[in-house]
């Protein structure tokens, strides 16, 4: 059901920002930085089987597209603190509707409930 007041969103939008996050290793990295900030030196430690070039396409892209941000400290030695920003919307998304998605659950499992099971066709081998 659409919202009064907003517009359809374009489609070939939302396969672009989908076709280029297909990157194995994004979902992974949007997870590690869901709660909290870190240094590129904790996220691919806590990755752990991330090497250190896929890690930071990784980041590049999302920052790119606005999902991460980056902030860089001028310390000895050099800072650089990565936050997912994107993930607020979702998650607050989710919580507000949540319970619209048990509900369609339990309409889905009710439904196949009530329709019967399909008759087990037997075939006969001629003994």
């Amino acid at each position: 059901m659409r919202e009064p007041n907003r517009s359809p969103i374009n489609q070939a939008v939302i396969d672009e920002l989908l076709t280029t996050r297909n990157s194995k290793w994004t979902p992974t990295v949007v997870l590690h930085l869901r709660h909290e900030t870190l240094r590129f030196s904790e996220l691919q430690r806590e990755i752990g089987t991330i090497s250190q070039k896929a890690l930071t396409a990784s980041l590049r892209a999302l920052e790119r597209d606005g999902f991460v941000t980056r902030t860089s400290y001028a310390t000895i030695p050099p800072r650089v603190d990565y936050a997912l920003k994107a993930f607020e919307a979702f998650e607050t998304f989710a919580s507000r509707h949540w319970h619209r998605v048990l509900e369609a659950r339990q309409q889905f499992d009710a439904r196949d409930a009530d329709q019967p099971e399909p008759p087990v066709l037997r075939i006969s081998t001629g003994r």
